[in-house]
């Protein structure tokens, strides 16, 4: 088995960015939690609150007392107007939940209900340890034939497509759970509805899963953890890092954390410059494509293809692309053995072709490429 064990967020972490993976799940480096994460695991805990009173669950005012009790707005480090409005959109979603959501009726079969599944790579013969915990599991009764729901709540101001919870993993996660503590249901996964629950928005999305979805998305997961094991954990850029706790140590934003010390001043001097010059180059080429257009139009007018000013000449000279006519020059090539020497594979092409290939078959397409080349260019952002 392998060493490490894996669960939802984790995988999902390397997804977004491999280097944050790398520095939460194997270098073990501790961030503090985000606002975002504390307002989450909050109101989590107090949707369990409502739903552990026995015979009689706890009423609204109940599950309000018990978030404002549990509230601690030092997490906002003094930003008072966030922590107003952050509490406010928590007594909002209580509120709006015990609108939606009759709990007494409700058949909970179990609240956040920890997990261990094992899957198996066939081909290295390895097994893969997935853990996690489900929000809630419910008995329910619909027309479709479902009879339980997996239900995970989401305190994300995002309301995703259908599509979205469609492709879901987690969702995927949790039924290959479930059927693990009720195998009698592994011939019949779609009598399984599984639900994301936005909080937020007061939407439930529900999709299922037919046995053939459950096999092709243990296969995606077990494809995952194989990009894990050999990665080199490269940082990946993107709108996320807006709420990542390890900007101060990443290659990618380190630098923008640092002290500007005596011993850093020519380092600034160098990017101030670089950024100046850049700028006045974006500003120049412009220039020149305007007054190229002007010095072509003098040169229509002049009928002539050179001009002369200043001790220097400009001169127009004309660019000619051909392209082969394919048919003769194969005829040709054929002939003498040589055509297979001297194709060339069309990317845009070949992108579309693999679109229509079967996993397996994309995925030995996919293992012959080889790096080619390695080139750094240099862009100015917005910081």
């Amino acid at each position: 088995m392998s060493s490490f064990s894996y669960s939802y967020s984790a995988i999902e972490t390397f997804r977004s960015c491999p280097l944050k993976y790398k520095y939460q799940n194997i270098d073990k480096i501790s961030t503090p939690k985000s606002p975002e994460a504390v307002f989450g695991t909050l109101i989590h805990s107090a949707l369990k609150f409502a739903h552990e009173g026995g015979f009689l669950p706890p009423s609204e005012m109940d599950t309000l007392n018990y978030f404002s009790t549990n509230w601690n707005p030092k997490i906002f480090q003094g930003d008072q107007i966030q922590e107003r409005v952050a509490f406010a959109q928590g007594i909002k979603i209580i509120q709006d939940y015990y609108k939606k959501n009759n709990l007494q009726e409700l058949k909970i079969v179990a609240l956040e209900s920890r997990f261990s599944i094992i899957l198996t790579d066939k081909d290295k013969k390895e097994q893969h340890l997935i853990a996690g915990t489900i929000d809630r599991i419910d008995k329910i009764e619909e027309e479709g034939g479902a009879e339980f729901e997996i239900i995970d709540y989401k305190t994300s101001r995002k309301l995703p497509s259908q599509e979205t919870v469609e492709e879901n993993w987690q969702l995927l996660i949790y039924l290959l759970a479930f059927l693990k503590r009720y195998p009698q249901y592994e011939k019949n996964p779609e009598k399984i509805k599984l639900s994301l629950y936005f909080l937020h928005h007061g939407v439930k999305l529900s999709t299922f899963k037919n046995k053939a979805q459950l096999e092709t998305g243990k296969q995606t997961i077990l494809e995952e953890i194989k990009k894990i094991a050999t990665s080199d954990f490269p940082p990946l850029v993107s709108s996320l890092c807006d709420w990542c706790g390890y900007q101060k140590i990443c290659p990618m934003w380190r630098h923008k954390f640092e002290k500007k010390e005596e011993e850093n001043l020519d380092e600034e001097k160098i990017i101030e410059n670089f950024i100046q010059l850049r700028e006045k180059a974006k500003e120049i080429k412009s220039q020149i494509a305007e007054n190229q257009l002007l010095v072509l139009k003098l040169m229509e007018k002049r009928a002539v293809e050179r001009l002369f000013g200043s001790g220097k000449i400009i001169a127009k000279t004309i660019k000619k692309t051909y392209r082969y006519d394919e048919e003769k020059l194969k005829k040709i090539l054929n002939e003498l053995g040589l055509w297979e020497s001297v194709l060339k594979i069309n990317e845009a092409r070949l992108k579309k072709v693999l679109e229509t290939l079967p996993p397996k078959i994309k995925k030995m397409v996919e293992e012959t490429k080889l790096l080619d080349k390695e080139s750094f260019s240099l862009t100015i952002k917005k910081g």
